[in-house]
């Protein structure tokens, strides 16, 4: 099979660190700058703070790990399996529940003293936003990540705890703050706090496995697309 290559400009092409892979190296682009714009940009996040990670196993999960603990944040995060948890434990989040589990919401508010999170990453909003609403401490943030469908929410939670809720998209994000975050990203990949996790790779023709690979539960790190020899 032949691997089509786009040329970029040379300003878009950053070097490697040490001991950054090609296949880690695909888990920076989407995921960790989604992570870093989500966490600094849209939730200001700010040391010492708690963040909850609402389904944080996978790719933009374990990057926002990563990112939230070098920037001094308290963090709690979710997985939906025993593989998840394990891997979020690996990853030194300051709690682990699992988001299958009935009252796992109570373990995070219970961490927080009964005040909630400052600022919630959610990565399902169509099934979770609205007990995150009722979950974020007063004057909180909740940045939404993913959703796949509609909601229905009450804007008077909102409005009693003052709650700035916010979604993002790293396709809408203008080049000085990709370039920033990018910068942010390499100096955690330099120093060894930022390591991305790659839970499987899939050869290019079986793209559409893949595809179905990231939409299942219980999906861990980034799932990479390599590049098969041609068979001629």
């Amino acid at each position: 099979m032949l691997c089509r290559i786009r040329l970029r400009p040379a300003e878009d092409v950053l070097a490697l660190p040490d001991g950054v892979s090609f296949s880690q190296a695909a888990a920076l682009g989407v995921p960790y700058v989604t992570a870093h714009i989500a966490l600094f940009t849209r939730g200001r996040a700010q040391a010492g703070e708690t963040v909850f990670i609402h389904g944080a196993s996978g790719a933009v999960g374990t990057a926002a790990i990563q990112l939230a603990r070098r920037a001094g944040l308290r963090v709690i995060g979710s997985a939906g399996s025993e593989a998840g948890l394990a891997l979020l434990s690996s990853e030194r989040v300051d709690l682990a529940v699992n988001h299958n589990e009935d009252g796992y919401l109570d373990q995070v508010r219970a961490a927080t003293a009964g005040n909630g999170p400052d600022l919630i990453l959610e990565m399902l909003a169509d099934v979770n936003l609205a007990a995150d609403m009722q979950l974020a401490a007063t004057f909180g943030r909740i940045v939404i990540i993913g959703c796949r469908s509609d909601v229905t929410v009450s804007p008077r939670v909102a409005m009693m705890k003052e709650l700035d809720i916010a979604g993002t998209a790293v396709w809408n994000a203008p080049r000085d703050l990709v370039s920033a975050a990018l910068e942010s990203i390499s100096a955690g990949l330099a120093d060894g706090s930022l390591c991305p996790v790659v839970g499987a790779h899939f050869p290019l023709a079986e793209a559409a496995k893949a595809h179905l690979a990231v939409l299942s539960p219980g999906t861990r790190g980034k799932i990479v697309l390599t590049c098969e020899p041609d068979a001629d």
